[in-house]
């Protein structure tokens, strides 16, 4: 495998406001985190000489950004990998740049999930209330029951350690301005939440919601001529799992483990190899991952090798992955508290991890952030995940 550390820079990011933007268009928005993403890197529309937009369901083709922000006949890429689709752009972008064809590009995601008039992601399976594929908070559910009887842990135990996860990712979105929950939530409230998917309550599940992010990235030879603290780009990581499991009763079906998102343990190590990491735990500073359910962060620790298996459990109850802990995760609130508007959710977690790298991150800060990953993961835990990481990092 082939290295692009430290030949890409971020130079700018931004987002729009996450939530129920029932006001805004997908142009809005788009129009807002590209905006902010210029006003911080110091550039012009004019300046960007491509771009790439991640969505699932924002449109047909590139023409989504184009028209979002008036260009015309600009080299404008559309790429859909479920909730890869975000990072995946990102990363298509990169190697743009690194390749030499491109100097400075722009890289966007979005999603009006709102729209879709369901309280959950059943898109692009169809959207009839009852008869469809079967539902993410039923699946995960399915990986939490899972993870609990392997590892012995009681239901009881177990919701309460859940619920530790989301007290602590809606703690860290108190204080992300643009999210769409900004509010402290108690152990108690979540653990007494109505069930969605059992044992997964109200507050273990992430909202549905609107929102839009963007990128831009260079060179990284001409990096300081527009900042004097660009983001390096460390590493990337891409994994797509076959999804024999929805063709019945299968060899894989039987044999299938809920309690490992194998996708993300193969983009992990692409990732580490690249980096020339042997302990992420230890070597890893910050990390915002796909907390699309709480169980889905506490095999994520286990998946990325931030927690042996079966112990993230104790990492949890001990506090480490908290922003006083060893390894803060998810420190803007992840996906429980600016939800999961597909396009954007991985590229709002890049902007989190490029201002925890540059020191901007106010008061959830992680002291001497040096390298950090963003990860996202999208399909279903019965099988066919798509799981893409990007590693940023301070110049050498």
């Amino acid at each position: 495998m082939g290295n692009i550390k430290d030949k890409v820079a971020v130079i700018g990011a931004g987002t729009s406001k996450f939530g129920e933007n029932w006001d805004k268009s997908t142009d809005d928005m788009l129009a807002e985190a590209v905006y902010c993403a210029l006003d911080d890197a110091g550039l012009k529309l004019s300046d960007i000489e491509a771009g790439w937009v991640g969505t699932v369901l924002g449109g047909y083709g590139g023409s989504i950004l184009a028209e979002a922000i008036g260009w015309d006949l600009m080299p404008v890429t559309r790429v859909e990998n479920n909730c890869a689709s975000p990072l995946n752009a990102f990363q298509d972008a990169v190697f743009s740049v690194a390749s030499g064809m491109y100097d400075v590009v722009l890289v966007a995601g979005v999603e009006k999930s709102k729209d879709t008039g369901t309280g959950a992601l059943t898109f692009p399976y169809g959207f009839h209330p009852v008869y469809t594929y079967i539902q993410a908070p039923a699946s995960y559910g399915m990986a939490a029951q899972s993870y609990f009887k392997k590892y012995g842990i009681s239901m009881e135990e177990g919701k309460r350690t859940l619920a530790k996860i989301a007290v602590k990712n809606h703690h860290n979105g108190t204080m992300s301005p643009k999210a769409h929950f900004q509010r402290e939530l108690t152990l108690e409230r979540i653990m007494n939440a109505p069930i969605i998917g059992y044992p997964l309550g109200l507050f273990d599940c992430c909202p549905t919601t609107d929102g839009a992010a963007a990128a831009i990235i260079c060179n990284a030879e001409i990096a300081d001529k527009f900042r004097d603290d660009p983001v390096m780009v460390k590493a990337l990581g891409l994994s797509v799992g076959k999804a024999d499991i929805y063709m019945g009763k299968t060899p894989q079906a039987d044999e299938f483990d809920y309690t490992l998102w194998n996708e993300s343990v193969t983009a992990s190590k692409q990732v580490y190899e690249q980096l020339g990491i042997t302990n992420p735990r230890e070597e890893i500073d910050v990390a915002n991952v796909h907390d699309c359910f709480t169980i889905s962060e506490l095999i994520i620790y286990e998946s990325l090798g931030f927690s042996p298996k079966g112990t993230a459990k104790q990492d949890v109850d001990d506090g480490f992955f908290t922003l006083e802990g060893g390894l803060p995760v998810n420190t803007d609130g992840g996906l429980k508290s600016f939800g999961h508007p597909i396009g954007a959710s991985g590229l709002r977690m890049l902007t989190e991890i490029y201002t925890q790298i540059q020191g901007k991150a106010g008061p959830r800060q992680v002291k001497d952030a040096k390298l950090g990953l963003a990860h996202c993961q999208g399909g279903n835990p019965t099988g066919g995940f798509q799981a893409a990481i990007v590693a940023l990092g301070a110049p050498e």
